[in-house]
């Protein structure tokens, strides 16, 4: 289906039908993992920042650390602040993971 289709079946639906959709993908937009990656080749599959190996997790213990945006960025220099503002939404959408996976790092 083409956008051009799909506005034309959008605009034939009542405002409640309208407003499911727009909920499905505001829902959808919220789940995706814009600037994350898994690869299961670097840091074992860990939710890693876009061209890097640094994982969500770390940046978030760092930050329950007392360490600050600014300190990150100067510490990781090839971070940039959309990053981190990337990761502290994957980890908000993604508690249990980054928990465990905290969890694992501090039992190891």
């Amino acid at each position: 289906m083409t956008l051009r289709e799909l506005e034309s079946v959008i605009m034939a639906l009542s405002p409640a039908e309208k407003t499911q959709v727009l909920q499905w993908v505001a829902r959808d937009l919220t789940a995706s993992s814009a600037g994350i990656e898994h690869q299961p080749e670097v840091m074992g599959g860990a939710a890693c920042v876009v061209r890097t190996r640094i994982p969500v997790w770390l940046l978030v213990q760092l930050r329950r650390q007392g360490m600050s945006e600014s300190d990150l960025l100067a510490n990781y220099p090839i971070l940039r602040a959309e990053d981190l503002s990337n990761a502290w939404a994957y980890a908000h959408n993604h508690l249990d993971e980054i928990e465990a996976e905290i969890l694992a790092q501090i039992e190891a």
